[in-house]
């Protein structure tokens, strides 16, 4: 009996300290960094319309105003390019960047990376896809004269610096006077349903978003052709403004780095389909440059501009 009893005791035991979140976690103190009163701007790049983004990245800005103690808000910016004088305009602390956007915050604000997620499938980058309808039959320059084409942004790597490469690699020099009609959507997904409504002939979008509108309506996978891929680019990442004291950068980056070991950091994180957030560098944003490169755009100095 007494074995019986000692065997049931440990397992008891076993159960109770298996991680997840059916158990209490311990209580961990609030972390207060800076100044507990101060309102730090994290800005939010457009890449769903205002009030999805706003609604996808909120429980993340909560959490992470309830751990670090201090209050964050979340700004949504109306366009991808002038993040720049938005920055400075609207007093912004740091935002999730884009990888184009972040390229550019680096070399003109000197924006300190600080993480990017890593998503379920193990992925911490994305890639942009250039896209039509199966029955357009559009699959070479000639096809492509006079058709219209839906960007999403000037400052985009999947939605700009793509398709501007994928033309250029079919001969054509210049689309403005190649396509009869072309627009910049302002978001992925307005590209992405414009194509799929016959709003525009071709679009351009990342394959994140691509892929997350999918799941919800199956006509994107039966209806959509993939015509081009990009190279492989940094995941939209935090980073924070060169001003920011250091002590409180790495309160951002070690709460980030550990929020999936906690029960409250892992419901965060599913909301936004990711596994973790994972270290991120200056050098991770090499490939968007030098991909910019290719096509004669030096972001160090690029004058952005959606006409």
């Amino acid at each position: 009996m007494f074995h019986r009893f000692y065997h049931l005791l440990l397992l008891v035991l076993f159960l109770f300290w298996l991680p997840g979140c059916e158990q209490p976690e311990a209580n961990n103190p609030t972390a207060v960094v800076g100044n507990p009163h101060q309102v730090y701007r994290i800005g939010l790049i457009p890449e769903h319309n205002i009030f999805t983004q706003k609604k996808r990245y909120g429980p993340l800005i909560d959490y992470l105003s309830q751990e670090l103690g201090i209050t964050l808000e979340s700004v949504i910016l109306p366009r991808y390019g002038n993040i720049i004088e938005n920055f400075n305009q609207l007093q912004l602390d740091g935002a999730f960047f884009g990888s184009f956007t972040g390229a550019m915050a680096i070399k003109t604000l000197g924006v300190e990376p600080l993480a990017r997620p890593r998503y379920v499938n193990g992925a911490s980058t994305y890639y942009g896809m250039v896209f039509v309808k199966k029955q357009s039959n559009i699959h070479t320059a000639e096809d492509i004269r006079n058709k219209r084409m839906a960007f999403v942004d000037r400052a985009t790597t999947a939605g700009y610096l793509l398709p501007v490469s994928y033309f250029k690699s079919v001969g054509i020099a210049d689309y403005t006077n190649w396509l009869g009609e072309y627009y910049f959507s302002g978001t992925h997904e307005d590209a992405i349903k414009d194509v799929l409504e016959g709003v525009a002939d071709i679009g351009a979008a990342k394959n994140t978003v691509f892929y997350r509108m999918a799941e919800a309506d199956p006509r994107i996978i039966k209806e959509l052709e993939i015509l081009a891929t990009s190279p492989r680019v940094p995941a939209n990442g935090l980073a924070l403004n060169k001003d920011i004291p250091q002590e409180v950068k790495q309160a951002f980056l070690e709460k980030l780095l550990t929020m999936h070991q906690s029960c409250e950091g892992r419901k965060v994180l599913a909301e936004l389909q990711i596994d973790r957030f994972i270290s991120t560098t200056v050098n991770d944003y090499q490939p968007v440059l030098d991909y910019a490169a290719k096509i004669g755009l030096d972001l160090s100095r690029y004058e952005y501009s959606n006409k």
